[in-house]
């Protein structure tokens, strides 16, 4: 390994072609999906802050106030995330009932009247 592989390692960058080798075996590849958007996340970070969340946390850049905060932002967008997915669930369900409906030309209260 070089120094600047080594160097970039510290840094949280690492070579595509490394990167995308498998490092673990995964029994459940729904684990692995979660793993492999947890790296692709943090090259996010990474690419807006020009440091990883270790640099940031051992650097002082953000008190545990900071984290705190941050994690009630992300939950509280995350219930409403949440909210707009059931609403355009139901409007989707709504949808397809309404369809059912047409297509049987009755309101789908009268079965085999």
């Amino acid at each position: 390994m070089s120094s600047r592989e080594i160097m970039n390692g510290m840094d949280g960058k690492m070579d595509k072609e490394k990167r995308d080798q498998p490092k673990w075996n995964f029994r459940d590849p729904v684990v692995e999906n979660v793993c492999d958007k947890f790296i692709r996340r943090s090259d996010v970070g990474y690419e807006k802050y020009g440091r990883t969340l270790d640099t940031e946390r051992r650097g002082k850049h953000k008190d545990l106030l900071g984290y705190l905060n941050d994690v009630q932002e992300e939950l509280m967008d995350a219930v409403l995330y949440i909210q707009a997915a059931r609403e355009e669930m139901m409007e989707q369900m709504q949808e397809q009932r309404m369809n059912v409906i047409g297509q049987n030309g009755n309101d789908g209260d009268h079965y085999g009247e």
